[in-house]
């Protein structure tokens, strides 16, 4: 994946921090405090509008970000800007057809604090979004093959969509 890296919806840091990606935003003061104690520096700022020159990051990752923000085409469109050309953006993503989207579906429903919030897209769905914001699928992983509740082990992940899967990858190439 091109570098500069860039993670919208940073959150923690968590996964920032095990990639090393340079560079993320997210709306959360306290979630950016969390971050940069994982030594990940980020800035302020919505998916819908970044702070960032056109053109600036070769790489733009959002985990398990699409299912929380207000509005996916406008955060995918505002992410096709800060890339550059032929840049690549990583969604992780767990899919509302999935073993996992269903559990948390269910934990929607009853209220829970966090996915309440969340709108969980299907595969399809993703795909649309990336073509309509001007991106290509350049490939697919899947991953967490474990059932909600019973994950023991690790796992490699296997290069294709899988309907048992828990936890997708989709990597998203700029057209020009």
């Amino acid at each position: 994946m091109p570098r500069p890296w860039l993670e919208v919806g940073v959150g923690s840091g968590r996964f920032a921090e095990a990639l090393g990606i340079e560079t993320s935003v997210d709306p959360s003061i306290n979630l950016l405090t969390m971050a940069r104690r994982r030594g990940v520096y980020g800035f302020l700022g919505r998916g819908e509008q970044m702070p960032f020159a056109a053109g600036t990051f070769g790489t733009a990752f959002l985990v398990v970000t699409l299912c929380f923000v207000d509005s996916p085409p406008a955060v995918l469109g505002e992410t096709r800007r800060v890339l550059r050309p032929n840049g690549k953006v990583v969604l992780g993503l767990v899919l509302r057809e999935s073993p996992w989207g269903q559990f948390y579906i269910q934990k929607k429903q009853e209220g829970h604090r966090f996915y309440s919030h969340a709108d969980f897209l299907s595969f399809d769905e993703v795909v649309d979004l990336l073509h309509r914001a001007g991106f290509e699928v350049d490939g697919v992983v899947s991953s967490l093959f474990q059932r909600p509740g019973e994950v023991q082990d690790m796992e490699e992940p296997r290069d294709g969509l899988s309907g048992d899967a828990g936890f997708t990858i989709v990597v998203g190439r700029k057209l020009e």
